[in-house]
């Protein structure tokens, strides 16, 4: 038991349902440490309004697992959380959550981070500028650029620009940057993930991958000159192919993952395929951070009626992760 990973999970939105899937952990069955970061008293208090009897101990670095019983790292909450209504003034302390984990990660405490999820509204509302958990552990970690994959329904789809206005994506898409997020997707599905030869398959931005043109130009003067260059590097990349057809199993049989070139046009066929068990992945990163792939279910916090099985595979595919990691 001594020599398990140890795996960091971030509660997240004290109001939402991090803290109630945070709760299942206690029975998780797999060969990981896992440590919650959250208020102690927050995750009782959840506990009890959900009726579910499991034993809350104080985490100890030095200290080990015993089977069905909740590890916590206490980080106070700033104010009192209510299950379904969120407060602008534990916006620092989910945040707190994340520097944590960090820390802990850079002085070898854990093997990866796991985070529930976050609600972006209120920690703006809160004058604290947030737009989402894969920029701000970038900024955290000094990493110039970092990658956004989603994974499960035994597909792989990172993107190219992650929360940004439509307006903005055409104008972000540049050479250099579709350079960089290919190059950091390759490099991490070989050592993250143990893929020798990855294969990448290339969404276009426009209908019809431009149409030669006719519908835009970024295919031909951006996305293609980029695929070409990391071809001849001996990178199995191809495309820029319709994002309307990328997605049927004919295309996908021949992938490892694939590169969207914005956030919704990805990640609705991801999720379609995977939701509920689905894992957010940052690639890029000097570490290992995963998260669920859905959001602070507010109407569904105490409910009883929110899921923890996104939270279960993000906990196991960080796992795998880190083992790949370690060899590299």
């Amino acid at each position: 038991m001594n020599n398990q990973p140890v795996i960091a999970v971030t509660s997240g939105e004290p109001a939402g349902i991090g803290p109630d899937i945070c709760l299942d952990l206690a029975v998780c069955a797999l060969p990981v440490r896992i440590v919650v970061l959250g208020d102690m008293p927050l995750l009782q208090k959840r506990a009890a309004l959900l009726g579910k009897n499991i034993t809350i101990r104080l985490y100890q670095p030095d200290g080990k697992s015993v089977p069905g019983t909740l590890e916590v790292c206490h980080i106070p909450i700033q104010v009192a959380a209510q299950a379904g209504i969120l407060n602008v003034h534990n916006a620092a302390y989910v945040l707190q959550l994340l520097d944590r984990a960090y820390i802990g990660i850079q002085q070898g405490e854990f093997a990866a981070m796991v985070t529930a999820p976050v609600h972006k509204g209120v920690i703006n509302d809160s004058g604290i500028h947030f737009s989402g958990h894969t920029e701000y552990l970038a900024a955290k970690s000094a990493t110039p650029q970092v990658v956004m994959m989603l994974a499960g329904g035994g597909l792989k789809v990172a993107l190219a620009t992650t929360h940004l206005p439509l307006r903005n994506v055409a104008d972000t898409l540049t050479t250099e940057l579709l350079t960089e997020v290919l190059t950091i997707l390759h490099r991490d599905l070989q050592q993250k993930f143990g893929l020798p030869q990855p294969r990448i398959l290339v969404a276009g931005l426009n209908p019809h991958a431009g149409e030669n043109g006719h519908l835009g130009h970024e295919e031909n003067n951006i996305i293609m000159p980029v695929i070409q260059q990391l071809q001849q590097q001996g990178m199995k990349i191809t495309g820029p192919f319709p994002a309307d057809t990328l997605f049927q199993s004919f295309m996908l049989k021949q992938a490892d993952a694939v590169l969207a070139m914005y956030h919704d046009q990805g990640l609705p066929v991801l999720k379609y395929a995977s939701f509920g068990e689905g894992v957010n992945i940052t690639l890029g990163l000097p570490f290992i951070r995963t998260s669920v792939d859905h959001g602070t279910a507010l109407d569904l916090a105490a409910t009883g009626k929110a899921t923890s099985s996104s939270l279960f595979a993000a906990i196991n595919t960080a796992l795998g992760m880190s083992q790949h990691w370690k060899l590299n």
